[in-house]
């Protein structure tokens, strides 16, 4: 009699405790809660973030190799500039520029600027001075913007940042099985990716300031393959990010309020 009083069957179809003292009663509540509160991620789910993480990963690859180098700008003379067999171009990144002397007749003849950077020839390259004494680097008598190529190396390294902390999120989600890091990791991954777009337009900004620092050498100015890395970074950073934030939603607090399909009318 009473054991039919005590236990019930529920809904679904689980044996629960309807009333067995005050002790009882507040530890199947508790129990209750703490199922409820427990949201693990089924194979496909965790497949799903895998494979957004994958593009994350893509961008991060991408931008990390397109800081490194020192192909963001080319400026390059006239080839008939210094009116001998050489001509003289130069390229720099974030944090290193190059002085190449090329061989004119190694140059397309339809072209009239020196270059392009991939022709062999005599390099000498060297580190911006930005980061240790503060001065300017000058580059065919023209002087760059200190505080300009300062913002967009600080942007690239607060980027690269963000990026490790998104990282870390979404391994601290696929290794406790839970989706709660997902909504920091796609603020993360695209904060990162806004703030290496922002890096680009920065550092253009910059080349403009380095051209209109002098008129006496004309220079013909071009984006290398290293900004057009990193700008697709950044365009894949931000579509991971929200790739995250579409994988968070099957997991929002609002489904815990949706009726069981199984449950009476």
């Amino acid at each position: 009699m009473w054991s039919n009083f005590f236990v019930q069957q529920d809904d679904d179809g689980r044996i629960g405790v309807a009333g067995a003292g005050q002790g009882g009663g507040l530890g199947g509540m508790k129990g209750g809660r703490g199922q409820r509160r427990t949201h693990k991620m089924s194979d496909s789910q965790e497949g799903k973030i895998k494979l957004a993480f994958f593009v994350a990963i893509i961008g991060v690859t991408l931008t990390v190799l397109g800081m490194g180098t020192e192909f963001w700008v080319e400026l390059a003379q006239p080839k008939n500039f210094s009116g001998n067999q050489t001509c003289q171009m130069a390229h720099y990144g974030l944090w290193k520029g190059c002085i190449r002397t090329l061989w004119v007749a190694d140059i397309d003849p339809e072209r009239t600027s020196c270059g392009p950077a991939e022709l062999p020839g005599e390099s000498n390259c060297t580190y911006f001075k930005f980061f240790t004494s503060g001065e300017n680097a000058v580059i065919f008598k023209k002087t760059t913007n200190k505080k300009l190529n300062l913002a967009a190396a600080i942007l690239a390294l607060l980027s690269l940042t963000m990026m490790v902390m998104g990282s870390i999120c979404i391994g601290m989600s696929l290794s406790k099985g839970v989706p709660f890091f997902l909504k920091p990791a796609s603020f993360c991954f695209i904060l990162s990716g806004v703030l290496v777009l922002l890096s680009v337009l920065i550092f253009h900004q910059s080349v403009l300031a380095l051209l209109s620092s002098d008129h006496t050498v004309p220079l013909h100015h071009e984006l290398s393959w290293s900004v057009a890395c990193v700008g697709s970074a950044g365009a894949l950073l931000i579509f991971g990010g929200f790739l995250f934030i579409i994988l968070s939603l099957p997991f929002s607090p609002w489904q815990k309020c949706l009726p069981h399909k199984n449950s009476a009318t």
